[in-house]
């Protein structure tokens, strides 16, 4: 034990004499860590939301009966049940609107409800009485509280012109939930005596069988582990885990360069160890114990950092969440105890990871060997053959995954492999490029720039690999984001078909609007909407109702259609669907479908397929009329209006004070547009960052490598100062040479980020989302993207070159008398 203690006191000595090596070590792994355990921290915020939502009031986590066409069923069915021995709980369930906001209206029976179900506040007698006697309670998240802007006890109306049983708040809730009791629900929702599922709790004896109590008019679901907004949101989260991986080994490169040098350097003291009877197990022993202290340290501090991260980007991944599926997660971090393990586990696991082929090598070196500075690098030519044999084989890999793949997963390991296989052959390329440099140059001083390019070319390529993939997921994720926007906004132009948006409170009060805006000279056209929710082969699909109007005719985003459509669509025998439902279903113009309402199927043809980004459900498009004839109780609140738009300011206004109406409920057609490019953009922010941050750390390997190279660079430095070069002229070649090698590598990243967007829009957007984009290529935006890699190299190679530049003549001369 003693001789190990004395073996780590001398290895970490190493450290003292050269605190820079240690301080790019630390960066490296402090960068991984923070970077991998940030992007988790939101992942697991997310998820844990997901999980609170899944299994509020039994939800899919719960098993349950229900109606066969997913439609609500007469509430004797429970009472049949509950006498033949079965432990059930009703469920009425719908949406209602408050000031224009939809909310999810849960009504349940809290005596029967079972104790497992999850997130269910415990009622005690007087909390009892209170939320089923009138006028009954209206359970509320706090966050929903604070949405409405309303005290606790406040009675809000809804768009029926039902008021709410006074609101009181529970923090076991999720948001956008309203729980009440089920005779408050059935009346709210004009559901009386109709149920939507049964919770199933433990049966403590055998309760009949099912069949012979309902028959065929329920049917058990059971319990599903994972939720449809868990699917949905599996993309998003797989996209997030992906870019802390890339950091991840962004900073592993770090990591191995100062690891990797370190142990050239000390390889006489490693020769010295051994010869003092220190055994190869013993010393590799203690050096894996050295890198684990080191990596103990940079986790703590890694962790901080990435708490830091994630508390800046969840807002950013908040919203991205709420406007791409419609999920609700709070904005405060609450980090579980396994968080901070894993991450200090993530940290040594990668110093070990970046550490291994130098520990491996260091056990095989024979002892002499390890006498000569220059050992690991004799076999460099083999490697890269090597390596590029590796790469050729990732590449194989891609295109079976290409080819035969066929899910998400299939997408990113397409990214994945190719990727990959760019950072194992960008050696090679680099290698011939700067062979034909070589060749062609004809004066002395250009034939060493060329060859000593070559021979640090092995030095940088960790750091090069790291700019490749951060550069090339730079222009990938931006050339996708930008096709996106300008595909958004005239997608947007096209949906945004009216001038005036209005969302009245209720049913009543939008007759009334109705009515006064007939009297409006300034009105040309008042078109009506309406939404309503039903399921289609066990999916959850949203029907909007569209008015028959030349607007929608000539710009809704139909993106292929049947002779005639808009015409088949008004009978109400006819659909369009969205493109993510067509995908998801496989559904093709023609096809015919059936969908449940209240009052029986309605068979509907598809007449059309059409955009419909940012739609976390899959939507079919239908006549409003039709609609609301299919669906009585859909609220006609939705009122749309055409009208020139000088007179715009002047009619808003006047609804405004006829009818006490705020800002959220009538809205002119750019306020709307604008608040939606708002939340696109900050949709995308968290994307925009992480593009940053991935930056930032090759930025820094490219650094740290250079740093480490300095002074094992002095020998091919010191010959050319003899002979009459300045200090300034070998600093600025030394600058010229890496910005070169920094070009052709930002070059050779242009077309592969371009792949990678392909592949982001063609195969990862397509089966994350549903819908595919137009493929575009930004010149000016590549050009500005080369312009930010040299420009983060530039900032990498000025300390080591004004070190260069700065350097005493003794430090020249040394190179002369010391052994080489």
């Amino acid at each position: 034990m003693r001789r190990a203690l004395w073996i780590l006191a001398v290895l970490l000595s190493h450290w003292r004499r050269h605190p820079m090596q240690l301080a790019t070590l630390l960066i490296g792994l402090i960068a991984a860590t923070a970077l991998w355990s940030g992007v988790q921290a939101i992942n697991q915020q997310a998820r844990n939301a997901y999980d609170r939502a899944a299994a509020t009031f039994g939800g899919v986590r719960t098993a349950m009966l229900v109606a066969p066409d997913a439609a609500t069923f007469s509430q004797d069915l429970f009472v049949a049940l509950s006498r033949a021995g079965w432990p059930v709980s009703p469920v009425v369930e719908g949406r209602v609107q408050i000031n224009g906001r939809s909310f999810r209206l849960l009504g349940i029976e809290p005596v029967t409800l079972p104790a497992e179900v999850g997130n269910a506040p415990r009622l005690g007698a007087s909390d009892l009485r209170a939320f089923v006697a009138p006028p009954g309670q209206t359970l509320v998240a706090p966050e929903t509280l604070a949405d409405l802007d309303a005290a606790e006890g406040a009675a809000p109306l809804i768009s029926s012109g039902a008021i709410l049983p006074p609101l009181h708040a529970q923090p076991q809730l999720v948001p956008d939930v309203l729980v009440v009791d089920i005779g408050f629900a059935q009346r709210l929702l004009g559901k009386q005596g109709q149920l939507s599922r049964l919770l199933i709790g433990k049966a403590k004896g055998k309760p009949a069988p099912l069949a012979s109590v309902v028959g065929d008019r329920l049917q058990r679901v059971e319990p599903n582990a994972e939720t449809e907004l868990e699917r949905l949101t599996d993309s998003f989260h797989l996209n997030l885990t992906a870019f802390g991986l890339l950091s991840f080994f962004v900073g592993l490169f770090i990591v191995n360069s100062a690891v990797g040098l370190a142990f050239e350097q000390r390889l006489p003291m490693l020769r010295t160890l051994r010869a003092c009877g220190a055994s190869a197990r013993m010393l590799n022993s203690v050096l894996v114990l050295e890198l684990v202290v080191l990596a103990l340290a940079a986790g703590l501090v890694g962790l901080v950092c990435g708490y830091v991260i994630a508390a800046a980007l969840l807002p950013d991944v908040v919203a991205s969440l709420r406007g791409l599926y419609g999920a609700q997660i709070p904005g405060q971090l609450s980090l579980r105890g396994e968080w901070w393990l894993a991450g200090i586990g993530i940290s040594i696991a990668g110093a070990l990871i970046a550490a291994a082929m130098s520990l491996i090598k260091a056990m095989r070196l024979p002892l002499l060997a390890t006498a000569q500075p220059q050992a690991w690098q004799q076999a460099q030519r083999r490697w890269l053959i090597l390596q590029s044999a590796a790469a050729l084989a990732v590449f194989a890999v891609a295109l079976l995954l290409l080819r035969y793949g066929d899910s998400l997963i299939a997408g990113f390991g397409v990214l994945a492999a190719l990727m990959l296989g760019a950072a194992l052959i960008l050696p090679a390329l680099l290698e011939i490029i700067l062979s034909i440099g070589q060749r062609r140059a004809r004066r002395s001083l250009a034939l060493w720039f060329w060859a000593d390019s070559r021979q640090q070319l092995s030095g940088l390529s960790l750091a090069l690999m790291a700019l490749l993939l951060a550069l090339a997921v730079n222009v990938g994720v931006s050339t996708m984001v930008e096709t996106f926007s300008r595909t958004f906004i005239s997608w947007l132009n096209g949906r945004l078909a009216a001038d005036v948006y209005i969302s009245a409170p209720d049913n009543a009060k939008a007759v009334a609007i109705r009515s006064w805006l007939r009297e409006r000279s300034e009105v040309q056209a008042i078109l009506s909407g309406g939404r309503a929710e039903t399921q289609l082969e066990g999916h959850p699909v949203e029907l909007l109702g569209l008015p028959d109007h030349a607007l929608y005719r000539e710009r809704w985003p139909l993106l292929e259609a049947a002779p005639r459509a808009w015409a088949q669509l008004v009978p109400g025998d006819a659909a369009f669907v969205s493109e993510q439902l067509s995908r998801r279903l496989n559904l093709r113009v023609g096809d015919v479908i059936e969908i449940p309402a209240p009052g029986g199927s309605w068979v509907l043809d598809i007449a059309g397929i059409y955009a419909d980004y940012g739609n976390p459900k899959g939507q079919l498009a239908v006549n409003v009329a039709a609609l609301i004839r299919r669906f009585p109780q859909t609220p006609q609140t939705r009122i749309g209006l055409i009208v020139p738009r000088d007179k715009i300011p002047g009619l808003i206004t006047a609804l405004q004070r006829q009818f006490a109406l705020d800002d959220r409920s009538v809205a002119d057609q750019a306020t709307v547009k604008a608040e939606s490019i708002r939340i696109f953009n900050r949709t995308f922010a968290v994307t925009g960052a992480l593009n940053a941050f991935t930056l930032g750390v090759a930025g820094i390997a490219l650094l740290t490598s250079l740093l480490t190279l300095a002074n094992s660079r002095l020998p091919q430095l010191a010959p050319l100062w003899a002979i009459g070069l300045t200090r300034s002229r070998l600093a600025a070649i030394e600058l010229t040479k890496t910005l070169a090698v920094a070009l052709f590598t930002a070059l050779l990243a242009l077309p592969l980020g371009l792949i990678v967007a392909w592949c982001l829009i063609a195969i990862v957007n397509v089966k994350a989302f549903g819908w595919r984009l137009p493929f575009h290529v930004f010149p000016l935006q590549l050009v500005e993207l080369v312009a930010v890699a040299l420009l983060a190299s530039l900032l990498a190679a000025l300390l080591p070159v004004a070190r260069l530049a700065r350097m005493q003549p003794a430090n020249l001369v040394k190179v002369f008398a010391n052994e080489r």
